[in-house]
């Protein structure tokens, strides 16, 4: 069986629907589509700027050619006295048509000094004026290379005097032009695109051949994405950062932020495309971004507010950032705890009902009703009894959690206690998170330090007019010597990894009311003692007749016995 997963690119491409993208070609499809294109207009180009250079290097060819054709029909003798004469002469026209066929040149005319023709392809065109409106040059003794229109067409010529006895720089008695048509001239033209067509040809295959290549160097850099699919994981991302409620960066290799969520934004400025040694400087100090490793719950402050910091880094250098404020984090944490500790007291509490229940049931089936009221008053005695313990104790929370707790402990046979005395006003509700956490851990510690063995734990809880205190006793083997007074710090346990929370959120939250939480040993027994000043601004609350006085909880002075070798479970709640 294949136990290898798809690859990244194919996970990807399966986040959106293939079927946006069978309307049109893949990107390699495109790419090429678009090269060729390119590389046509350009084609086409580089062809329309070297007919223009071809067109006029063939006139400019064909200008010379019948330039030296009329230089050398201008020296004969017989084109000199022709002109001179100025008439029209058979055997002149037949022997100047004769060197126009060795010449190749579609026309030579000799004209007189008045342009009138002497020499002409057609004879039927002789004695006639000659056309073009270009002999003013040459009839003026210079030669000149132009383009006009005569009575054969548009044409190349070149005009050259004839000069009277042959004799250059005297008197011009006529002119001699020789031209090519202008078709001649495509032909040339026509003629030099052929050569270069395999050329063209030739770049034409390899721009295609460098267009595929490059689309396929493309799309395997980009996983084989499509521009859709890519676009649709942009949007979905940058959805995803809206909607997280942590701040997250993302850090290249260089130290440069690339990418941010609003609510890094909203923490740090606008941190896009800065120095994070400018934007942080303290996570900058913590990390390398060129070799980043991964952290978890890195401990840092942002501008005064304690955060915490989760790092994860990338293939190509740098890293992602996932930071949250610390306080929000620990008060996740005691909810959820609160809720555990819940589904805890509930869970002990049907189980034991349920093994109630079915004792009576068995009783009654066996006839033995008697004994069965017996259990029933007893259990009904016990329940009254510890509610009334808990009777002047009025933050219903703090009553319904010793409840529970009273039942998990009935499951794991150990004898927990409400002292007698204990009592709470009702000016103390608006601290009864607090005191929820607290003692919930406390006694949770306290059921873990016995170890499964049986014990005894007693709450204590008084109000005096200064404030109030929380006694949890337990009969456990107490707190061992290594954790000392580091017992309430973050992460410190006996217990191993991933505990040693519980204690420290609740001390940071009774330090934040100005209370304290401290520990001893009394009488071989680990004590814990929570302390809370009175809220403000109400006055004192009268103490209760029946609570001792602060510090005389117990009978006795307290005393540090040395703790047992037995590893005591603290630090959280479990």
């Amino acid at each position: 069986m294949n136990t290898t997963g798809p690859a990244p690119a194919r996970r990807l491409e399966s986040l959106v629907p293939m079927a946006v993208f069978s309307r049109r070609p893949d990107l390699q499809g495109r790419l090429v589509r678009l090269h060729l294109l390119v590389l046509c207009a350009m084609t086409l180009l580089l062809v329309a700027v070297q007919t223009a250079q071809l067109y006029g290097e063939a006139r400019e060819r064909l200008g010379e050619r019948a330039l030296t054709a009329s230089r050398i029909v201008s020296r004969l003798p017989d084109v000199i006295v022709g002109a001179t004469r100025a008439a029209p002469d058979a055997a002149l026209n037949a022997r100047v048509n004769a060197l126009r066929a060795e010449a190749e040149a579609d026309f030579i005319v000799v004209g007189d000094r008045r342009g009138v023709r002497l020499a002409h392809p057609l004879p039927e065109r002789l004695g006639k004026p000659m056309e073009g409106g270009d002999n003013a040059l040459p009839l003026a003794g210079q030669e000149v290379v132009s383009v006009a229109r005569g009575s054969l067409g548009l044409s190349v010529r070149g005009k050259v005097p004839v000069w009277a006895g042959g004799v250059r720089g005297g008197r011009v008695v006529g002119v001699v032009s020789t031209g090519y048509l202008m078709p001649q001239v495509w032909h040339l033209v026509l003629g030099a695109l052929v050569s270069l067509l395999p050329w063209f040809v030739l770049a034409l295959a390899l721009g295609t051949l460098g267009a595929v290549w490059a689309a396929r160097r493309l799309r395997a850099e980009i996983l084989n994405l499509e521009p859709e699919q890519i676009a649709a994981l942009v949007s979905e991302q940058r959805a995803v950062l809206a909607a997280l409620r942590e701040g997250v960066l993302a850090v290249n290799a260089a130290g440069q932020v690339t990418l941010s969520s609003d609510r890094a934004v909203s923490m740090l400025g606008r941190p896009d495309h800065a120095p994070l040694a400018q934007l942080w400087p303290e996570l900058a100090r913590v990390t390398d971004p060129a070799a980043p490793g991964r952290h978890q719950n890195l401990e840092l402050t942002l501008r005064g507010q304690p955060v915490l910091v989760n790092l994860e880094p990338l293939d190509a250098g740098g890293f992602v950032a996932g930071f949250r404020d610390r306080a929000e984090a620990l008060a996740l944490a005691e909810e959820l705890t609160h809720a555990r500790g819940f589904v805890d007291v509930l869970r002990a509490q049907t189980h034991e009902y349920q093994n109630r229940l079915h004792v009576l049931s068995g009783l009654l089936q066996l006839g033995r009703s008697e004994e069965a009221l017996r259990v029933l008053n007893a259990e009904i005695h016990a329940d009254s009894q510890f509610r009334q313990l808990l009777h002047d104790v009025q933050v219903p929370r703090l009553v319904a959690l010793l409840a529970g707790k009273r039942e998990r402990a009935q499951e794991l046979g150990i004898d927990f206690q409400v002292a007698e005395g204990s009592s709470l006003g009702p000016i103390w509700e608006r601290h009864a998170d607090t005191l929820v956490s607290a003692v919930g851990n406390l006694t949770g510690n306290a059921f873990e330090a016995l170890g499964g063995q049986p014990g005894q734990v007693t709450v204590l809880i008084g109000e005096d007019p200064e404030g109030m205190q929380i006694e949890v006793e337990d009969s456990g083997p107490g707190v061992p010597a290594y954790l000392g007074t580091r017992l309430f710090e973050r992460g410190v346990s006996s217990k191993g990894e991933g505990r040693g929370y519980g204690l420290h959120g609740v001390t940071v939250r009774l330090h934040a009311l100005g209370g304290e939480l401290r520990h001893t040993r009394r009488d071989g027994r680990t004590v814990f003692l929570l302390s809370l000043p009175l809220p403000t601004p109400l006055r004192p609350t009268p103490l209760h007749p029946g609570l001792p006085a602060p510090g005389a909880l117990r009978s006795g002075p307290p005393t540090d016995d040395p703790p047992d070798p037995a590893p005591y479970a603290a630090g959280d709640h479990p």
